[in-house]
């Protein structure tokens, strides 16, 4: 994803081009940083016409690794012509940093994790040095701080990049949690989470700036506030920021299954703003490998967990995720798990191969799954996914529905393009509207669903 937001600047200012990749919560970091620009420096569409570009980075499983690399070799070769400056930040340079800058020499600054900051500093000292290079400072080719320390500034600015109205919304960084596969708490650190009247402020900011969706992020959203003194938590966050004049739409994302805070579901279940929608990631139902993932909860658990889901909100769209290929699974595990989704019918699921990552618990695990059998267990797992969402979408067929307008079709000026309350921005399917008089971007509009496919939806507008 590139990031190209118009902006005011200077006259003759240094071109700059952002490329994020990896999960929402790592894009929020990318606009933070764009918004440090702002003002003083371009920011453009294309990165072979830029003077600096910025590649913020994920290192969450191998194949995030490999996109980023690539990113990074790809823009390298722009400074054969236009490109003076090639920074890369985020979690690859936060873990990687000192092998990266012996490998990729291209690269002239590496920025951690926790120092959003640094962006702006190392180009204001550029072009302090080009003005006045008597007083020029040595470049510091690291930024790379410990993402253990908690000055973590929430504060500061950032740059909606999200189209359609909508917007993410970071309310907690860093996590606590030791599941045995992940390197996020070594690359961000312990949880911290925001006061509530931070995360109200920046709701009630992007409401002026025409948001009406927002989706709550952090590592760990359940767990919200409990690191906080005096401690809080994610109901009553929640309740704040219900209180938002303008804000209709709230969606939760990364809900750790292990722990809800209390309230929380009965409070989803009666709440006019918090949409039927939430993103569980329960990564497997054996227990043997919830186990060995060090995941502090069960399949019993799980099982309960989502029976008072459905009992209580009974319209909820659940979306979870699953590693397939863990060390130690078994053709059994695998096959229990493909049981689950029978059973369990989440409308939205995604998958992980596991990624074999060094510095994490799992790294020496034996029985180590060969990458051919990773393989298919995550083709037969998606397979039989798909026949459940298809399902779940011929469910909708007649039904009403709310439907956020967020653009005009690229392939039709007469069609619509939104998403109902049960489709999240970015990861799961659209839905397609006739266009009539007065329909415009950031509009709810209450509709039928006319057609489906496996994950779009055909509705068609009620007449007020």
């Amino acid at each position: 994803m590139s990031e190209s937001p118009s902006n005011s600047q200077q006259t003759g200012a240094q071109k700059v081009h952002f490329i994020s990749l990896g999960c929402p919560k790592n894009r929020i970091d990318t606009e933070t940083m764009l918004a440090g620009l702002q003002g003083d420096y371009e920011i453009i569409a294309d990165a072979e016409e830029a003077d600096v570009v910025v590649v913020n980075t994920c290192a969450f499983v191998d194949s995030a690794k490999e996109e980023s690399v690539n990113a990074i070799l790809e823009t390298a070769e722009l400074k054969e012509g236009k490109l003076k400056k090639l920074i890369v930040s985020g979690c690859l340079s936060q873990r990687y940093s000192d092998q990266l800058a012996a490998d990729i020499p291209e690269v002239d600054h590496f920025v951690g994790t926790n120092d959003l900051g640094a962006v702006r500093i190392i180009l204001d000292q550029d072009r302090q040095s080009q003005s006045q290079p008597e007083q020029s400072i040595a470049p510091q080719k690291l930024w790379v701080s410990n993402p253990d320390r908690q000055n973590f500034d929430w504060e500061l600015p950032r740059v909606n990049t999200v189209s359609g109205h909508s917007a993410y919304l970071k309310i907690a960084e860093g996590c606590s949690n030791q599941c045995a596969f992940c390197i996020i708490p070594t690359l961000r650190g312990p949880q911290r989470s925001r006061q509530i009247e931070s995360v109200v402020r920046e709701a009630t900011e992007l409401v002026s700036q025409g948001v009406v969706e927002v989706n709550l992020v952090a590592q760990d959203l359940t767990a919200y506030g409990f690191d906080l003194k005096p401690r809080s938590n994610l109901t009553a966050l929640l309740q704040a920021l219900e209180e938002v004049e303008g804000l209709q739409w709230i969606r939760l994302f990364y809900a750790y299954p292990r722990s809800f805070p209390k309230g929380l579901i009965d409070h989803l279940a009666q709440s006019k703003k918090i949409v039927p929608y939430l993103d569980i990631p329960l990564q497997h139902i054996s227990d043997s490998i919830l186990r060995a993932m060090r995941r502090g909860t069960n399949s019993d658990t799980i099982r309960k967990r989502i029976k008072e889901l459905r009992e209580k909100l009974p319209f909820l769209t659940i979306r979870t995720s699953f590693i397939v290929g863990y060390p130690g699974e078994t053709e059994a595990d695998h096959h229990a798990l493909l049981d689950f989704l029978r059973e369990a019918k989440f409308e939205r699921v995604g998958a992980f191969i596991y990624s074999h990552e060094e510095g994490t618990p799992s790294y020496d695990l034996p029985d180590q799954v060969p990458e051919e059998i990773k393989q298919r267990r995550f083709n037969e797992l998606m397979f039989t996914q798909r026949e459940i969402s298809l399902a779940h979408n011929e469910s909708l067929l007649n039904r009403e529905v709310d439907v956020l307008i967020e653009r005009v079709s690229e392939e039709n000026d007469y069609v619509m393009v939104g998403r109902i309350a049960q489709q999240a921005p970015d990861i799961d399917g659209v839905c397609y509207v006739g266009y009539r008089e007065g329909m415009k971007p950031g509009q709810i509009i209450r509709a039928t669903v006319e057609q489906v496919t496996d994950y779009d939806l055909g509705v068609e507008m009620i007449e007020d």
